[in-house]
């Protein structure tokens, strides 16, 4: 029924405008943080605060924790954690990643991402997704805690034969080493690895135990980060998750947001391998633990109110006289969903689908398959969209059925009305027996647009969430399809069509309702000014095959009609 589908339209609005709502809600836009990240520079001096290192509890270390934060032996007040300085700064270049490591601790405090630009312009810098600008701390911490831990009291200061590294055009992998020998004749390197085309880092602890005693440590990284806005998103609706990731035995994907932190404080879980990440649009930074430790995954912030996201390793032991190697891996780098399932398990998962994320995978999929013969993600789209609707023509068939059926007997209808006055009980009896009679499902046109709103849906968020439509040309004045129209060209040509496609649906009988329709597409247009093209691209593309669809449809029905009447 009319009355149905109304409900179905509305209902549409308001969840989309609710979500609009909560997106403003959750994720504010920030004045500042533009120009507080092209302030970054490499120089910055290094501010490490007290709480910074995580604890080494005892299921990690097999020793008790005295403190929240930072790390102790048995028995002895706390120390005070302090910076050695100066620091040096060492400078590291790839094909994927512009970065800076600081000589006191070995953190990873700059990175950029040259293949990904900050604006679609000439000449634009590297999008930055670490940094220790003002206000906007984003930084990858890691160390040595523990009992004979470089980081426990203070942080280690290394020793670099260089300041700056390249990974040449002829080169496969870069080493970086920072090393030290501690006082009881501990060699120790922290080395950084670096492959070509690639976005992870392997950080890894090479240990010679030259000492009379066994070294114990434990291992740890930290994603470190302040509450300020995504710098991935452009602005406007379509706002997607922003804050920390984790997985578990239990819970292969689980969210954790500031205001979780702020509310329950820190939370710790345990498993084996395992994985902790900080979320954003299009991009994410994550720890990799090694895969053979038991590891420990917190997440808390400290009197700074600076955030942590941080693993915690299993004691890792070095018998005097010999030698031992830790690694862990570090990626930083956009959401690619084939390339994460590969790094780790479920870390394709930050991927966020929502509910209908089996859904979603075979689209995604589908899209990609599409590009790579067309070359383009908007005339993808389009094919896509055209796909999608081809897969549900026969549901569309019988929704358009139903709806011509409605319009023709729609005079006979009004003639009930008529008759009938106010008398809704006979009105309801004499309108079942005309259904019947003319062999119409009064719920036909309403049915199959239930059964494909859970694809529509998915393909949202798929358009949403795909990195590879950050900065994706169209064509002609559509040159970004992550960021909405700047001409609202598109957004009114989706509304006309919307227009359209209403007008050529039969008018509710009620005259209330008939006006709600005729304002829904206006509605609608006024939501989608501020989406994505590519998602007003797909919204486009699907009204103008419906409009198409019915035509072509209705057309073929009528004449199947009169075929019969004759």
């Amino acid at each position: 029924m009319n009355f149905i589908r109304l409900g179905l339209y509305t209902a549409l609005a308001l969840v989309t405008y609710l979500m609009l709502l909560k997106w403003q809600e959750d994720y504010p836009q920030t004045i500042e943080q533009a120009s507080a990240i092209e302030t970054v520079e490499q120089s910055q001096s290094l501010q490490i605060a007290q709480t910074d290192v995580p604890a080494v509890t005892a299921a990690t270390a097999n020793e008790p924790a005295t403190s929240a934060d930072v790390p102790s032996l048995p028995g002895e007040p706390r120390a005070e954690q302090t910076a050695a300085a100066p620091e040096t700064l060492v400078t590291v270049t790839t094909d994927t990643f512009v970065l800076s490591i600081n000589t006191v601790g070995g953190d990873i405090e700059y990175l950029a991402l040259p293949k990904y630009l900050k604006a679609l312009e000439p000449n634009s810098d590297p999008f930055v997704i670490l940094s220790n600008a003002p206000g906007q701390t984003y930084t990858a911490p890691s160390g040595l805690i523990g009992r004979d831990g470089i980081d426990s009291d203070s942080r280690a200061r290394y020793r670099v034969e260089k300041t700056e590294y390249v990974l040449g055009a002829d080169q496969q992998t870069l080493d970086v080493d920072l090393t030290l020998t501690t006082s009881e004749g501990v060699d120790i390197t922290k080395r950084f690895s670096f492959a070509k085309d690639s976005y992870v880092i392997d950080v890894s602890y090479l240990i010679n135990n030259r000492s009379a005693s066994e070294w114990r440590a434990n291992a740890f990284g930290q994603i470190k980060r302040s509450n300020f806005d995504d710098p991935s998103n452009a602005g406007g609706f379509g706002r997607t998750y922003l804050g920390y990731v984790s997985t578990t035995i239990d819970d292969p994907y689980y969210e954790i947001e500031f205001d979780d932190i702020d509310d329950d404080g820190a939370n710790t879980n345990t498993t084996t391998g395992g994985w902790i990440a900080f979320s954003q649009h299009y991009f994410i930074s994550a720890w990799i633990a090694n895969d053979a430790a038991q590891n420990n995954f917190t997440t808390r912030k400290n009197n700074a109110g600076i955030y942590f996201g941080e693993f915690t390793s299993d004691a890792i032991n070095v018998p005097a006289g010999q030698s031992a190697t830790y690694t862990t891996r570090f990626y930083a780098g956009p959401k690619d969903q084939y390339k994460l399932a590969e790094i780790s398990e479920n870390l394709d998962l930050t991927i966020d689908y929502s509910f209908l994320w089996f859904l979603a995978a075979p689209i995604y999929w589908l899209l990609t398959q599409i590009n790579q013969f067309v070359g383009n993600y908007g005339f993808s789209i389009i094919l896509l969209t055209v796909s999608v609707k081809a897969l549900f023509y026969k549901l569309s068939e019988t929704q358009y059925r139903s709806m011509a059926g409605m319009r023709r007997v729609m005079p006979k209808m009004q003639k009930l009305k008529e008759s009938y006055g106010d008398d809704r009980m006979k009105m309801q009896q004499a309108t079942m027996e005309l259904y019947k009679k003319e062999k119409i499902n009064p719920f036909g046109g309403c049915l199959p647009m239930l059964v494909q709103m859970p694809v529509f849906i998915a393909l949202y968020w798929v358009l949403l969430e795909s990195v590879e439509l950050r900065h994706a040309p169209f064509m002609l004045w559509l040159t970004d399809l992550s960021v909405k129209d700047p001409y609202f060209i598109l957004p009114l040509l989706m509304g006309g069509t919307m227009y359209l496609q209403t007008s050529l649906s039969p008018a509710p009988a009620d005259p209330m309702q008939a006006k709600v329709m005729k304002l829904m597409p206006i509605m609608m247009t006024g939501i989608f000014l501020w989406f994505p093209a590519g998602l007003v691209l797909y919204w486009f593309t699907n009204a103008a095959l419906g409009i198409i669809q019915q035509w072509y449809i209705t057309r073929k029905i009528e004449a199947q009609y009169e075929a019969k009447k004759a």
